[in-house]
Formats: structure tokens, C-alpha cells, sequence
């Protein structure tokens, strides 16, 4: 095994020839609003129903950045911005459904993409699990204010259950108590059978979760803006600069999942016009919405009182707005539907690449004959997900998400650089302007973002990235098509 044989790249036209293949072909029917609509639906999730509250506030852990969270939220938007515009020049440039998997083939090897695709499982699959966790706490929740009160031993994972001497009062099965996570399971399950029966009705599922949670958002911002008390945003700042940059570091995870969209690359109609409006239309509207939103959460009440889980639910319920309140909680449900539909499309579409490129068994790379969907990875997705949200207490799952995510978006923006030096003629759709310096700028923003993150989750990162290197080496290496072609 020598340096040169791990770093083989893939050619951009071996890439798309082996996307247009009719066994691995999948059905083109995307468009650029579908596509926003699935970047929204990514983005626009528990962070801006939740983090908003503790970033303002502050907690335990943290300061908090007061009335300034709106300028947190636009320096997150513009560091996010740079890595959007890579990922927006790369999708134009190969619209394949790897993502920065494909990207990091593309430009830096095989190695690299091998690692940025097993990384990408932390982005997806587990981050998946925390999402799918907080959605059945919220449901919970929801039916409860109709009075239905599900089985405690049914909303909770197994660790929790033990801590909590929930287990002694749970049903047993053959002496087997019955504790797991019953509606995480349920609607991970519901939406991977919508996956498996066609891309377009998946779209159109989210397209009706967006409307509604953009419409509860702008019913927040439309009433509440009558009650903004403007001495509430006084003081602005509480915590200066440092306040500021906490913030953003918080709220950054609310803007995780506009790179979901380019995992539909081979499933858009027109990928060197649609993806970049996509990408960068999602991120657009989505900080337009969070600066309302913040804007509006601030003036409502004193910041100090939004250290809660449902911030927005807590400004409502304190000038007495009960009614909008449910609403906003049940736009909380629906957004994190969302979340999970799209992080749940973008998974199986990295493995799906990589077993076509041979890093994997040949039996994920297959396509439903009728669907034409790629249905064995989408329901393995499914039941990993689905087991882990049944019965794990993944706290830090949350955190590995957000190192994964931020990995992939380096890489992604040295790529960028490394294609410009050794491909400068190659037709690019989309051109990320000013480079090496807007490339350089979203390096530098990330990994000071990663290096704000606590040490143990670097611990976590680096073990898994030690089992996704030992899985290379025992089957990647071996089997991978580039490498058997040479």
C-alpha cells in the first residue's frame, strides 16, 4: 500500500459517466424549488424553536449574548455563507449524489473521500438519532396538551429508564422489561417508507412541512411585533464581543443542512443552474427568518427570561398569547419532521456513492426498479436510526454532528482551492468568487468553530475516524473500483 494508490482521484467525467450508468441511475425530477424547500427544511429546526432561548439568556455553561443574538446570527450566516458558495461551485461542477464524499474524490483522493464519507455518517445517521429523540419529546408534549399522556416506559431510552427506576414499572416480556422510544421509532419508520416510494412525493412531504413551519414563523413575527417593547433590547450587548461570538458558536447549529441539498444532485434537472439556488437560497431566506425571529424574541420579553426549552412558547405564553403559543410548539414538531426527512434522504444517498465507487458492498449501490430510489441503503438508514433512537441516551450526539459537519465543510473549501490550481480551465456554472480568500476565510471560520468544541467530543471524532480508517483498509481498499481499473 503506497502513498500514491491511497491518494488516487477520480476524474470529473468518470463521475458523471458512472452516475448516468442505467443499473445506478436514479430519476431526475428536482427543481430549484424543491430544492430551497429541502435546504429550508434541513435548516429551520430545533435551533431556532430552541437554541435561540440559551444563546440570548445564557446558561450554566455559557454567557449569553442578549438583544446582540441577531448580530450573532448574521456573522454565523456569513461564515456559513463562504462554505456555501464551495459547495454551490463544487454541485454545479459535479452534480453527484456523494456531496463532499465525491468532492474530496474529486480533488484529494481516495483516502480523504473515504474519510469525509464515514464522517458524514456522524453529520446524518447519528445526528439523526439526537433528531429523531428530540421530535418524540416534542410530540410527547404536543399530545399532552390534548390530555393523552403516553407511557413514560415508551418515551424514553434505556439508560434514562435505569437512572430514573423507571424499569420496575414497566410490562415485561419473558422477564424483559418493555422500555424504548416508541414515537421516535414510529415516525423514523413512516419517513422511510416515504423515501423508499419516490424522491417526489418526498419533496412534496416537505414542501407542506416548510409552508406550515414558515407560516407558523411568520405568524410569530407578525403578532409579536405588535408587543416588542424596544427598551427590552436595552442593554444590546450584556456581554460585549465575547457574548456575541458565544452566540455564534451556538446558533451556528441552526444553520447545519444546506449541504444536504447537493446529496440530491442526481436527482435535479438542471444540477448547474438549480443546486446553487438551492444552496444559497435556503441559507437567504433562513437568515432572513432567524434575524426577524430574534428581533422579534427580544423585544417581546426581557432576554433574561428566555432560558428555556421553548423560548418562543415562553414569550407567547408570557404576554398571554396562549393560543399562538400551541401553534408555535406544534411548528416545532413539524420542523423537526422536516429535519429528519432530509437528513434521512441525504444519508443513504453518501452510501449509496460509495458502494458504487466500491468502498462498500455492491448491495448498497442498488436502485429500486420501480422507485428508483436508492431503497437498501434508505432502509438501513432507517433501522440504524431507528434502533438507536429506541433505546440510547445520545447526548453527545448533538456534538459529533456538529464536528462532522464542520469537517466536511473544510475540506470542502480546500477543494475548491486544489481543483482552481490543477484544473483552471474546467467549465465552472458556478464560481466561488475571490478565491483562494473567500475558500481560506470559510477554513479559518470552521475550524475555530471546531476548536471551540469540548475536547471529549475530538476524543469521540478521532476514535471514530481510527474505525472508519480500519474498515478502509480491511474492505475499501481492496475493493475499490478505481483502484481495480489501474
Amino acid at each position: 500500500m503506497s502513498l500514491k494508490t491511497l491518494f488516487v482521484r477520480k476524474t470529473l467525467d468518470e463521475l458523471k459517466r458512472e452516475a448516468e450508468e442505467p443499473e445506478h441511475k436514479l430519476k431526475r425530477v428536482l427543481g430549484p424549488v424543491e430544492l430551497t424547500a429541502l435546504g429550508i427544511g434541513a435548516i429551520v429546526g430545533a435551533g431556532i424553536f430552541a437554541v435561540t432561548g440559551t444563546a440570548a439568556a445564557g446558561s450554566a455553561h455559557h454567557i449569553g449574548a442578549g438583544p446582540a443574538l441577531v448580530i450573532s446570527f448574521i456573522i454565523t450566516a456569513i461564515a456559513c455563507g463562504f462554505s456555501a458558495l464551495a459547495y454551490s461551485e463544487f454541485a454545479s461542477m459535479i452534480p453527484i449524489a456523494g456531496s463532499a464524499y465525491t468532492y474530496s474524490y474529486a480533488t484529494m483522493g481516495e483516502l480523504v473521500a473515504w474519510i469525509i464519507g464515514w464522517d458524514l455518517i456522524l453529520e446524518y445517521a447519528v445526528g439523526n438519532v439526537a433528531v429523531a429523540v428530540s421530535w418524540a419529546g416534542y410530540f410527547k408534549e404536543f399530545l399532552r396538551g390534548f390530555g393523552i399522556d403516553i407511557p413514560i416506559y415508551l418515551v424514553v431510552d434505556y439508560r434514562t429508564a435505569l437512572r430514573e427506576g423507571i424499569i420496575e414499572s414497566a410490562p415485561q416480556i419473558f422477564g424483559i422489561p418493555i422500555v424504548f422510544n416508541l414515537p421516535a421509532v414510529a415516525i423514523v419508520a413512516f419517513l422511510t417508507v416515504i423515501l423508499v416510494i419516490g424522491i417526489k412525493e418526498s419533496t412534496i412531504f416537505n414542501n407542506l412541512m416548510v409552508a406550515i413551519k414558515i407560516g407558523i414563523l411568520l405568524l410569530f413575527i407578525a403578532i409579536g411585533a405588535f408587543y416588542v417593547k424596544p427598551e427590552n433590547w436595552t442593554p444590546f450587548a450584556p456581554n460585549g464581543w465575547k457574548g456575541i461570538m458565544t452566540g455564534a458558536a451556538l446558533v451556528f447549529f441552526a444553520y447545519i443542512g444546506f449541504d444536504a441539498i447537493t446529496t440530491a444532485a442526481e436527482e435535479t434537472k438542471n444540477p448547474k443552474r438549480d443546486l446553487p439556488i438551492g444552496i444559497i437560497g435556503s441559507l437567504v431566506i433562513t437568515t432572513l427568518l432567524y434575524i426577524a425571529v430574534t428581533l422579534v424574541l427580544t423585544g417581546i420579553v426581557p432576554f433574561s427570561m428566555l432560558a428555556t426549552a421553548e423560548p418562543l412558547a415562553t414569550a407567547l405564553n408570557a404576554i398571554k398569547l396562549n393560543w399562538v403559543a400551541g401553534v408555535v410548539s406544534f411548528g416545532a414538531i413539524v420542523a423537526t419532521t422536516a429535519v429528519l426527512l432530509v437528513f434521512q434522504l441525504g444519508q443513504p444517498r453518501i452510501f449509496f456513492s460509495m458502494a458504487r465507487d466500491g468502498l462498500l458492498p455492491k448491495y448498497f449501490a442498488s436502485v429500486h426498479p420501480k422507485f428508483k430510489t436508492p431503497h437498501v441503503t434508505t432502509i438501513w438508514t432507517g433501522v440504524f436510526v431507528g434502533f438507536f433512537s429506541a433505546f440510547v441516551d445520545i447526548n453527545e450526539a448533538v456534538e459529533l454532528t456538529n464536528i462532522g459537519t464542520l469537517f466536511a465543510f473544510v475540506l470542502v473549501n480546500i477543494g475548491i482551492i486544489i481543483l482552481r490550481y490543477k484544473e483552471p480551465e474546467r467549465p465552472r456554472p458556478f464560481k466561488t468568487p475571490l478565491v483562494p480568500l473567500i475558500p481560506i476565510l470559510g477554513i479559518l471560520s470552521n475550524l475555530y468553530l471546531m476548536i471551540s468544541l469540548p475536547w471529549v467530543t475530538w476524543v469521540r471524532f478521532g476514535i471514530w475516524l481510527i474505525i472508519g480508517l480500519s474498515i478502509y483498509t480491511l474492505y475499501g481498499f481492496r475493493k475499490s473500483v478505481l483502484r481495480g481499473r489501474g
